[in-house]
């Protein structure tokens, strides 16, 4: 089997609200998706998809992707798209760092492999539990009524997790910590998303202001140095994402014990192949996770699902899907949906779920 063809589309997606991150510091209002076609000489065909969270979030913007994919392909036609490693390598000579461009093409490659296995990709990673996970809400809020007001609205859906806009504004963040906490449900998982809004001093304020709640924080500096530089002056559990981007990444903070979370971001880390390890090197140092697309359609979320599936129940928190914050359709309801607050593994081989195509336009790029 070889990849024969591979053909690229974009595709804005609007946001149903608009969206803050950092205190409000960084809005967003729609997102710039490129979805990929990989077909094959054997009939099989293979969806991949990059939706970087606009291009003021991380170093990854829609326009990279298709850019980057345009340089990798000479380099992956005639590969087979089920030796993922090889295609992996390829892509990593091809076009050295630039992992968001790479992610698309390695989803595409485990949607193959797995309709010609006739497995799930979580099945043909080796794991493939069952049990539905939480889906965490993203709370991008400015004000504290409006984050309370959103939860609210995440909670009728019958979501259980959410992830907690905070950072920029030290008081402010505290009194929304505090006002979540009161009205925090049993049972419900709450992560406090700083989004590497605050410096250290911030951080340390904070942290120690809202010790006796004992709240879970992410990404509460800029970088891994910062996080280092204040891990033994609290006690708060820590999430690491923005700064989790290479397997070195992930082996420093195992290491140092500079987090007790990983969040791993398959768009970010280049896809499933990488974020595999990352999960392994959390795995074997008792490091907990949240797994997520950056953003996108039902096949991003998907995506993490798989991922999300062949982490220990015990050791998974909950993944982040995009789906019910945008108001664009590509596949009809199918795929795994909101089902009281949980995604359910598909049963499909491969990815589980295509888009139509009559959502998608012409392709802006198509490599032979």
């Amino acid at each position: 089997m070889k990849i024969k063809s591979i053909s690229v589309y974009q595709l804005d997606l609007p946001l149903e609200h608009p969206y803050w991150l950092s205190g409000g510091r960084l809005k967003f209002e729609t997102l710039d998706a490129t979805l990929v076609k990989v077909e094959t000489d054997s009939g099989l065909i293979g969806w991949g998809e990059g939706t970087p969270w606009g291009h003021t979030y991380v170093p990854a913007h829609g326009p990279g992707i298709r850019a980057g994919v345009e340089t990798m392909a000479p380099f992956i036609l005639g590969l087979d798209p089920r030796k993922v490693l090889q295609v992996e390598r390829a892509m990593d000579a091809a076009l050295p760092g630039h992992l968001y461009a790479k992610s698309p093409i390695d989803m595409a490659c485990w949607d193959i492999a797995g309709q010609a296995a006739n497995l799930p990709i979580a099945d043909l990673m080796g794991g493939g539990s069952r049990t539905p996970r939480p889906i965490a809400s993203s709370v991008g809020a400015k004000t504290i009524d409006e984050t309370l007001a959103v939860i609210e609205r995440y909670r009728k859906r019958g979501y259980v997790a959410h992830s907690v806009k905070i950072g920029g504004d030290v008081e402010r963040d505290i009194a929304r910590i505090r006002d979540v906490e009161c009205i925090r449900n049993p049972g419900e998982i709450i992560l406090y998303d700083v989004n590497r809004g605050w410096t250290r001093q911030q951080a340390l304020r904070v942290m120690s202001a809202c010790a006796d709640l004992n709240v879970m924080f992410e990404q509460p500096c800029e970088t891994l140095d910062d996080i280092a530089a204040i891990s033994g002056h609290h006690a708060s559990p820590v999430s690491v994402d923005e700064s989790l981007v290479t397997l070195q990444d992930a082996a420093r903070i195992a290491r140092d014990g500079l987090a007790e979370i990983f969040g791993i971001k398959l768009n970010r880390v280049g896809g499933l192949t990488k974020a595999a390890r990352m999960r392994d090197i959390a795995l074997a140092h008792g490091i907990d996770m949240f797994v997520m697309a950056t953003g996108g359609t039902v096949l991003a979320d998907t995506e993490a699902l798989h991922l999300a599936a062949t982490i220990p129940d015990e050791n998974c928190h909950a993944v982040w899907a995009c789906q019910d914050m945008i108001t664009v359709e590509i596949a009809a309801g199918r795929g795994p949906r909101n089902r009281d607050g949980h995604l359910h593994l598909p049963e499909t081989p491969g990815l589980g779920v295509h888009p139509d195509k009559t959502t998608l336009g012409d392709p802006v790029g198509v490599y032979r």
